[in-house]
């Protein structure tokens, strides 16, 4: 973000939040005392080492080795074949609140030592210690993958090099308003990006180059011709992260304890969600279209939105409530006068199929008058300076003080407090403003860096927790829905968060600015978030602040409907916002693009079924498909949704085509069976009613059609090809319905088998099957001859279906 940018946005801050609602006061006191606070309190001096110096013994372990130095020791734990824990000695471990597993089965490490250092090996992963504290990460035939250099540990904070190839490409992150491959990121002076790992509030608006964002993650992926590897430094500090002709990460403080996985970007993914947590599968509705606008400030405002959606035959699955819900912008409340009904009314939306999600704030009114207030400071719920004094700053409510979530007694406190909100039938929650965020006048939006906090009952600063605030947040909001609710899956979204989100929220992109620079941004953050273990996300549709034009919206509408969260919202000084808003004919391609994500359903709710197996993106980079293919590894403005569908939006104004950079294989255009061979690239129509969209030969993607399930057959040249489509109620922990696909190409003709397992009642009214890439004279079904007329073939079931 340039000078300018930077002063244009806190201008726009100061003006929308302070003036017209009166913080200014609050702001200008709350900056002064948290710069005293921070100056009375300084981080503690530490003792620490320039280089670890030579290596001067180690000791064979069952799990690996432990290397001792001259002014160091490190230990290489093999969790797995291909994934290692590194711990170079640190006055405090980190607390694991993003470790999900820690029991791994015994393998077999075998530890040679000679005068290249110290090598300890698997059958898939060799990792070697030099005499100086280098570590070479190699596969099994030895080919190194990461090189690092010995590490520097000065005043309490670690700075850690990694070579880079010239052709490595590195991604992840977190979120980011960047390049996909990070390393072609630059700052307003041209030069390599320094990345900061500090949960940030962008008070309103940002763009491209924006950086921090609101979720930080010490996680990057490597990919270069001769493999792949990742790497997540579990320290929740503050860093900073540059990648030129060296990968540095230089944190304030905390340990060096890091995990490096080796193998195919997909491979490491189901690795990394194997140590940090799948996500659980979420209720279907949330697949859906939600419309949201911080601006509906009454019962019958909301009311009215859910009707326009009726008149315009649009389906909608949620409306979003901002701070307006609430009395006077206080947490767990509804304002009794412009939400007077609120239980009754949301239970007609559920009837009509529409949930209400309301937003959550965690900071907390600082009123005596207040029970939540008072029975928090007689509970000591809430952080403090280091003098003891609760932290009070402003935000909506004015000011506030902000709970402990390191503290398991206050999590189970704030978890007590949605049992209200629940029982007004509200169906999920979107925790906003979590980073944690407060109103300043300058300097960092969230509390002084002193700040205590439990770290379940060890202790740490608010430099340790701030990243790991948002991620606590919603882990007790997650365990609050789980009880309160156990019939049904909790649905949360969560602005910040940190490594192990994905157990427990979804996420969006927060206040981007309505611009075509906004919309070309928004693919790689969904992509980085995948890539960071992190598989639902999604941008305000049409952007946060600012007004799109027509053309603007239908393209970051034709872009959302491909993303797992798909929601239109936007700021309240912008204008109202909703697929009917321009009228035609932008209200007929929202229509039909909202529409077709409701058809895609089947095929996007088997996608989460993989993600909550294996811990895989449904949104993937192009590269996923053809990983050898150099030409993939840059591109950001297209996707993989799951490994049939090829997602090309448009991003540019005025663009009414684009061009197309395809993965190997044949590939058939959606919209008109147009069949394209890859790798190579062409340029395709891309007119304001549709985008390119690619299906993979040999998929067969499953869609709903007039109650029924369509399987569209891609006719493969050659080979055979599996699938599945996973089925149940759509919410609750019933039985599910597990159906197993194999397609392959015989001759000239072709054989789909169907099996399913699972004790879920097929859903749908039938089966119709739609052919595309070969025409059809004959079908037999389970060996019966059956005629075939018309676009598709109509069952009531089959298990084994042969046309030619």
């Amino acid at each position: 973000m340039s000078i300018i940018q930077k002063i244009v946005s806190k201008w726009q801050y100061f003006v929308s939040s302070f003036f017209y609602l009166g913080y200014t006061q609050k702001a200008l006191q709350y900056s002064f005392w948290r710069d005293g606070i921070e100056r009375r309190f300084p981080p503690p001096a530490l003792q620490g080492f320039e280089r670890p110096g030579k290596l001067l013994e180690h000791r064979t372990e069952s799990w690996g080795v432990h290397c001792r130095f001259e002014h160091s020791e490190l230990t290489v734990r093999f969790l797995a074949a291909d994934l290692v824990r590194c711990d170079w000695l640190s006055e405090q471990l980190p607390v694991p609140y993003a470790i999900a597993r820690d029991e791994w089965p015994a393998l077999a490490v075998e530890v040679q030592a000679g005068a290249q250092g110290v090598e300890a090996t698997t059958g898939a992963m060799r990792v070697r210690v030099t005499p100086d504290g280098r570590v070479r990460f190699a596969d099994a035939d030895g080919q190194t993958l990461r090189e690092e250099l010995p590490p520097d540990h000065q005043r309490g904070g670690w700075v850690h090099r990694v070579s880079l190839a010239e052709q490595e490409r590195i991604y992840g992150l977190g979120e980011r308003a960047a390049p996909l491959n990070l390393r072609l990121a630059r700052d307003a002076g041209g030069g390599a990006t320094a990345f900061q790992m500090w949960n940030f509030d962008m008070a309103g608006r940002y763009g491209p180059g924006a950086d921090p964002l609101y979720i930080s993650i010490p996680l990057y992926i490597s990919l270069q011709p001769q493999g792949s590897y990742l790497v997540f430094y579990e320290n929740s500090f503050p860093a900073a992260f540059t990648f030129k002709q060296e990968a540095v990460a230089a944190f304030e403080g905390g340990a060096l304890r890091y995990y490096v996985g080796i193998g195919p970007v997909e491979k490491l993914l189901e690795r990394y969600t194997e140590l940090t947590g799948r996500p659980p599968l979420p209720p279907k509705w949330a697949l859906g279209y939600h419309q949201s606008r911080w601006g509906y400030e009454t019962e019958a405002a909301v009311r009215n939105v859910a009707q326009a959606f009726e008149a315009n035959d649009i389906p909608v699955s949620a409306i979003h409530l901002d701070i307006d819900v609430m009395d006077d912008f206080k947490a767990f409340t509804i304002d009794p006068k412009r939400f007077p009904l609120l239980g009754e009314f949301t239970r007609d939306l559920a009837r009509r199929g529409v949930r209400l999600v309301s937003i959550l704030n965690p900071a907390i009114k600082a009123d005596p008058d207040l029970p939540i207030f008072r029975d928090g400071m007689e509970r000591k719920a809430f952080v403090t300076t280091p003098n003891a004094q609760a932290v009070i700053a402003p935000v909506w409510p004015g000011w506030c003080a902000f709970p402990d979530f390191s503290d398991p007694e206050v999590r189970h406190w704030w978890s007590e407090q949605y049992r209200y909100l629940l029982s007004l039938g509200i169906a999920g929650f979107w925790h906003d403003m979590n980073e944690p965020a407060a109103f300043v006048a300058w300097g960092d939006r969230s509390l002084p860096r002193p700040t205590r906090h439990s770290m379940e009952g060890r202790g740490g600063d608010h430099r340790e927790a701030h990243n790991l605030y948002g991620l606590l947040q919603a882990r007790a909001g997650y365990e609050s829905l789980c009880t309160f609710r156990p019939e049904v899956r909790p649905f949360i979204v969560s602005r910040a968060g940190w490594a192990g989100l994905q157990r427990y929220a979804w996420t969006w992109t927060g206040d981007t600015e309505s611009s075509w620079g906004a919309l070309a941004m928004t693919v790689a953050q969904v992509l980085e978030l995948g890539l960071c273990g992190i598989p639902y996300s999604g941008p305000d549709t049409g952007g946060f602040r600012g007004n799109p034009t027509s053309e603007l919206y239908v393209r970051w509408m034709q872009l959302s409907a491909f993303l797992p969260f798909f929601r239109t919202h936007a700021s309240n000084d912008a204008r109202s916002r909703a697929p009917w808003t321009f009228g035609e004919p932008s209200l007929g391609i929202a229509r039909a693009f909202i529409k077709l994500r409701y058809r895609l359903l089947p095929y996007l709710y088997t996608l989460c079924w993989e993600a909550s197996r294996r811990g895989i993106p449904l949104v993937r980079p192009l590269f996923w498909a053809d990983p050898g293919n150099k030409r993939l590894w840059d591109i950001d403005d297209a996707f993989m949704l799951g490994d049939a569908l090829a997602v090309y939006p448009v991003v540019r104004e005025g663009e009414r085509a684009r061009e197309v950079v395809l993965p190997a294989g044949r590939w058939y255009h959606f919209w008109d069976d147009q069949v394209l061979e890859g790798p190579g690239s062409i340029r395709l129509d891309a007119p304001i009613e549709r985008i390119p969209l690619l299906v993979k030969a040999g998929s067969v993607l499953p869609m709903e059609e007039d109650g029924h399930l369509a399987l569209h057959l891609y006719a493969p040249e050659s080979g055979a090809f599996a699938g599945a489509i996973y089925e149940d109620a759509g919410d609750g922990y019933g039985a599910n319905r597990i159906e197993r696909l194999r397609f392959s190409r015989r001759g000239e003709g072709l054989v789909l088998e169907r099996s399913w397992e699972g004790g879920f009642a097929f859903p749908y009214r039938g089966v119709r099957v739609f052919v595309h890439g070969v025409h059809v004279g004959r079908a037999r079904v389970d060996g019966r001859q059956t005629s075939w007329s018309g676009e598709y073939l109509q069952v009531d079931s089959f298990r084994t279906l042969e046309l030619d």
